[in-house]
């Protein structure tokens, strides 16, 4: 397997793994709407090849964390793997390496909508345990974030996505 950074040419592939991933076409529009916003981050979207094909697709792009002032940090939004590969370890080798990247990069923190199960074991915590807010309401233990090697004690406050967020 490998695992690389999106080009225009993965567009198609992608689309296609976030389809048959969440079983919709949500996801798969808002990889659109993200790569044409400022919160793009090209070496931060991510696809996993097997055999030249594309199985796997994850995406980390800049939210804002407001408190008295406004952050920059990262949501990780949208992860799929083709539906026929999943449980092989496919996803996990894409959080796994785009985390990585991440924390190279000098970034604070990770923010993610999820299940706990499968997150917690990348170091992922409930949101609340670093006074960080999720915008909507959900149970506190599927809005976590982890911290990276640019975290700092100021990085607290409530999250906001961007409006491409606010149809899901």
């Amino acid at each position: 397997m490998n695992i690389r950074p999106e080009n225009i040419l993965d567009y198609p592939a992608i689309t296609s793994v976030n389809k048959l991933g969440f079983g919709g076409e949500k996801e798969a529009k808002l990889v659109e709407i993200i790569r044409s916003s400022n919160g793009y981050i090209p070496e931060l979207s991510l696809v996993a090849e097997i055999k030249d094909a594309v199985v796997g697709y994850i995406m980390f792009s800049y939210i804002d964390l407001v408190n008295e002032e406004q952050l920059p940090v990262l949501s990780l939004a949208p992860m799929a793997v083709h539906p026929e590969l999943q449980n092989q370890g496919i996803g996990s080798a894409l959080l796994e390496r785009g985390l990585e990247l991440a924390d190279k990069r000098g970034e604070a923190l990770v923010v993610v909508l999820g299940y706990p199960k499968l997150y917690t074991p990348f170091g992922f915590q409930p949101s609340i345990n670093y006074q960080i807010e999720s915008p909507f309401p959900v149970p506190e233990d599927v809005f976590m974030v982890k911290t990276l090697s640019g975290y700092e004690e100021k990085y607290k406050g409530k999250v906001v996505y961007p409006p491409a967020f606010m149809n899901f």
